[in-house]
């Protein structure tokens, strides 16, 4: 979907870096609220699955912060 095209886009930017939850929010749909966190969550599932075969990139929660967009060279 073009929302899980913008979080790739957003990862693939800020590569090996650890992403609060709201800074993503923020910037992908100019809010923070419970509801869009919960969106976020089904994204970043759903990037995972298409990704789960790479041996280069992965997706990691960092628990209670946000994620880390992990590119190994």
């Amino acid at each position: 979907t073009v929302r899980e095209a913008e979080l790739l886009q957003y990862l693939c930017i800020h590569p090996n870096r650890v992403l609060k939850r709201e800074e993503i929010l923020l910037q992908l749909w100019g809010e923070n609220d419970y509801f869009l966190g919960r969106s976020l969550d089904v994204f970043i599932s759903r990037l995972r699955k298409q990704l789960h075969g790479s041996q280069s990139v992965s997706i990691d929660n960092v628990y209670g912060v946000g994620f880390v967009f992990n590119v190994k060279k």
